[in-house]
């Protein structure tokens, strides 16, 4: 299997949903037949089984490009002009004792030793900024969630203000005004650091010079602290990491006696409602995870009509978003599946549970007899950011049963 036959599968399952969205349109707000819903249905499940097709060919190519580096970048004449990724990629390469006294200089602010018994440099700013941007591009709560960034880790505490209850008043002629102050809280904004795991790179392609080592090294990076930092900011627990937004924010609705592995109509109509119409300025949005998307695909609302709409690409820059009940979704594979007492829904202003990213990002480069007896260098990046949910009131969950 190749990138080609995913390309293929993609396009497969767009025509699928294309035709689940014709339906919709066709039947309108009439009532579904029995016939409907099972032709519906059937584009449901079809589009299920290619999903974890497509999905379990990207694994193993992720799996490939991981094991054999089948994917190295190759040199890009832009970058090599940039002297800050010239620098960075020469420590990559050849270490940092390899820099000249005037290549020292130049990034002596930048690039400059925090342990030196352990070999860790602070990378150039405008390179980590570089890997924060990848880190970013990775799916799930980053797409959706605000974001700040600081040049240091120290403890932060992050203004919050809920106004929704707060009201006017009707004057009377010559009557004062009555006083109503504003009410400001704060929550902790503090930072955690995750760990890449040692990445190890074959002497062969630090020597080729056609191959873009940086690139190389940062997209390892980007996807080992982009999946760790996605599952703390879901479902951290705050103790050595992230205030995930699970953890913080409080249940909306609780299915009743039963519905340990189930989603129903009411269900989501309630968890909308658990919102204050003040937070809905087109925002909202669902989140939840693919095995979640499994249940709520078939949902049905009281006229035997589908509540979910299903995505497809109508062009490069026109993608239509999978929608529940006329809200857009987001799929993080890091929230709770089904289960009893599990909050496997999450809705409301994702903006107001905040990413906090700190600019410093420290390399640690391994060359020693472990690593050169097998004809490898090994490459360790820390990073710290931190996550939490600002305003309570704006994001709920739903819960299933106990039992």
């Amino acid at each position: 299997m190749n990138h080609g036959s995913i390309q293929a599968l993609r396009e497969a399952r767009n025509e699928i949903s294309k035709k689940a969205n014709n339906l919709l349109a066709e039947k309108g707000d009439k009532l579904w037949s029995p016939e409907d819903q099972q032709t519906f249905d059937g584009f449901a499940d079809e589009m299920e089984r290619m999903d974890k097709q497509i999905s379990s060919v990207q694994k193993m190519l992720d799996t490939q490009a991981e094991q054999s580096f089948s994917n190295a970048p190759l040199l890009d004449d832009n970058k090599v002009k940039n002297e800050s990724r010239k620098l960075y990629a020469k420590v990559l390469a050849q270490g940092v004792h390899s820099l000249t006294a005037e290549e020292r200089l130049k990034i002596q602010n930048t690039m400059s030793t925090t342990t030196t018994t352990e070999g860790g440099y602070t990378v150039q700013s405008e390179v980590a900024s570089e890997l924060i941007s990848a880190v970013k591009d990775y799916s799930g709560i980053r797409m959706v969630a605000g974001s700040i960034q600081t040049g240091n880790g120290n403890p932060l505490s992050y203004p919050t203000s809920d106004g929704t209850a707060e009201e006017g008043e009707w004057i009377g002629e010559n009557t004062t005004a009555t006083d109503l102050d504003i009410s400001f809280g704060t929550v902790a904004l503090n930072v955690f650091k995750a760990s890449s795991k040692v990445i190890t790179v074959p002497f062969e392609l630090l020597q080729d010079s056609q191959v873009d080592i940086v690139g190389l090294v940062n997209q390892r990076f980007a996807d080992r602290i982009g999946r760790t930092m996605n599952k703390g900011f879901t479902i951290g627990t705050n103790s050595g990491q992230p205030n995930g937004c699970v953890t913080a924010a409080s249940v909306g609705k609780t299915g009743t006696t039963g519905q340990t592995l189930t989603v129903i109509y009411d269900d989501l109509v309630d968890l909308i409602d658990s919102i204050d119409v003040g937070y809905d300025d087109g925002s909202l949005k669902f989140m939840f995870s693919q095995t979640t998307r499994k249940v709520l695909r078939k949902i049905k609302d009281t006229a035997g009509r589908p509540i979910w709409t299903p995505s497809y690409d109508a062009g490069i820059s026109n993608r239509s978003p999978d929608q529940l009940l006329g809200y857009d979704t987001q799929l993080n594979n890091h929230m709770p599946v089904p289960a009893a007492s599990a909050k496997s829904i999450a809705f409301g202003q994702f903006k107001k549970y905040v990413i906090r990213d700190v600019m410093q990002l420290t390399l640690f480069r391994f060359d020693d007899s472990a690593f050169a007896k097998k004809g490898q260098v090994g490459f360790l990046a820390w990073m710290r950011a931190g996550g939490n949910l600002t305003d309570t009131a704006a994001l709920k969950l739903y819960q299933h049963s106990a039992s």
